[in-house]
This record gives C-alpha cells, sequence and structure tokens, in this order.
C-alpha cells in the first residue's frame, strides 16, 4: 500500500473503532443511556450512529487537508487549527442537546476521542 495513503485510511478506520469502543464500554457495559433532544422528541445514539458519525468526520477532515495542501502556504498548521476550532464547536452539540449528565459526559468523551484519533492522525509532518 502506497504509504501516503497507509496513514490517512488507519486513522479513518481508528477513529470509529476508538468511539465505538467508548460507546460500548459506556452503553451496553455501564448501562447509560445516550439520548439526545431532536426537535420536539429524542433520539437514541447508537453503534451506528456513531461510526457514521465518526466516518463522516474523518472524510471531511481529510478532504479539507488535501485542499489546503494543495491551496495553502502551511496546510499542516492551518489544518490543526481549522480541526481543533471544529472540535471544539463539535462539543456544543453534546453539550447543549444530550438528555442527562451521563448522556452529556459520554458524548463529550465520544467527540474528544475521535478528535483525539482524528486531529494527529490526518496531520502532515
Amino acid at each position: 500500500m502506497n504509504t501516503s495513503l497507509r496513514r490517512p485510511l488507519l486513522t479513518l478506520v481508528g477513529a470509529p473503532a476508538a468511539a465505538l469502543a467508548v460507546w460500548a464500554l459506556a452503553v451496553p457495559l455501564a448501562g447509560t443511556i445516550l439520548t439526545v433532544r431532536m426537535g420536539a422528541g429524542t433520539q437514541t445514539v447508537g453503534p451506528v450512529s456513531v461510526v457514521v458519525a465518526s466516518l463522516v468526520a474523518g472524510l471531511a477532515g481529510w478532504a479539507l487537508l488535501a485542499a489546503l495542501e494543495r491551496w495553502a502556504p502551511r496546510p499542516g498548521r492551518v489544518w490543526t487549527i481549522t480541526a481543533l476550532v471544529v472540535l471544539a464547536l463539535s462539543l456544543t452539540g453534546p453539550l447543549g442537546s444530550a438528555v442527562g449528565a451521563a448522556a452529556t459526559l459520554v458524548l463529550v468523551l465520544l467527540h474528544l476521542v475521535v478528535g483525539a484519533v482524528l486531529v494527529p492522525g490526518l496531520a502532515r509532518r
């Protein structure tokens, strides 16, 4: 496999895997119910949602990095700063819509775990 593709592909697999591990520890093992408010109702956050959301975040991050590498003078630095800002903004989701303190804590942890894999994993040297 091309070495320039190995790291981002491993990162794109690692982020959902890490998030799914956190979900598995929190939901089936610890018994936390991950529920978020959606409009007038609520929705339970299941394993498919966790995997899809982390994959979408990873693919979006990779696409942004590819664009920056083509057009920005310092793509790694711009990407890392942008990724950290997006991660911080993403925390408003669980902080504002999670139902209960345990769900809020787990959902924030899921965001941070995905960010902890994606930010260094996609950043170029």
